[in-house]
């Protein structure tokens, strides 16, 4: 039987991207759906994983995005049934805000670019998260924060500035706040001029995140390749 896995687009011009690629070289099928076009699915049944991306929304942000509503919903289920889930940025922060931690708009440091991120002593245990091995550069581009996880989850990384970087619920149901679906080359399509109104340079980013992109790229792919794992073991069982 092929392993299928849901993965909601929550900004259109920002896909699956390498972590389509890589989960599909592992004989796992995607269904990409961008919310703002299609439907989402009303559960997950016949899926094996899920993949929550990342937008510049908040959580419940209805009357800009209706199909967050339909997507909590999934995410909800995802946590009860402990499916393999990956909740990246906007993804991460609906799975905190689902389970009932709490979410802040335009909150606490920005964080642009690669940027290190160092596992807890969980994180370094962790099936998924142990790809992090003990510091590995990811890709950050966000302005809102997760401020408090949910009582049931566990810390499973942080950054220099942003404590809340990575969380398990469950064994199986992962949130995170950087983008191991994101590369250096990925970067050339911000904007320039938002990013010099932070006072930011972007070929300084794009150069900062091209001299880590062996890196990024190998702890991305262990990532990737560990929830593929679960997946798989998920389609078997």
């Amino acid at each position: 039987m092929t392993a299928r896995v849901l993965v909601i687009v929550n900004s259109a011009s920002s896909g699956p991207r390498r972590l389509g690629a890589w989960l599909e070289e592992r004989g796992i099928a995607i269904d990409a759906v961008v919310g703002a076009e299609q439907a989402l699915p009303l559960t997950l049944d016949g899926y094996a994983g899920l993949v929550l991306l990342g937008g510049g929304l908040m959580p419940d942000d209805d009357e800009r995005a209706p199909w967050l509503a339909a997507e909590r919903a999934l995410a909800t289920e995802a946590i009860a049934r402990d499916l393999p889930t990956l909740g990246i940025c906007l993804g991460g922060q609906l799975l905190a805000h689902v389970a009932g931690g709490e979410v802040k708009a335009k909150t606490g440091p920005i964080e642009r670019g690669a940027t290190p991120i160092r596992p807890t002593v969980e994180g370094r245990a962790d099936a998924v998260f142990s790809a992090l091995g003990d510091e590995a550069p990811m890709i950050e581009n966000h302005q809102d924060m997760i401020t408090r996880l949910p009582p049931q989850a566990v810390l499973m990384a942080s950054s220099a500035a942003i404590e809340n970087q990575a969380f398990r619920l469950g064994t199986k149901v992962r949130g995170v706040q950087f983008h191991p679906e994101a590369s250096a080359a990925d970067l050339a399509r911000w904007d320039d001029a938002a990013l010099r109104g932070e006072g930011r340079s972007l070929p300084e980013l794009i150069a900062a995140a091209e001299r880590v992109d062996d890196h990024n790229t190998a702890a991305s792919r262990r990532l990737i390749d560990a929830f593929a794992d679960e997946v798989q073991e998920e389609t078997a069982a």
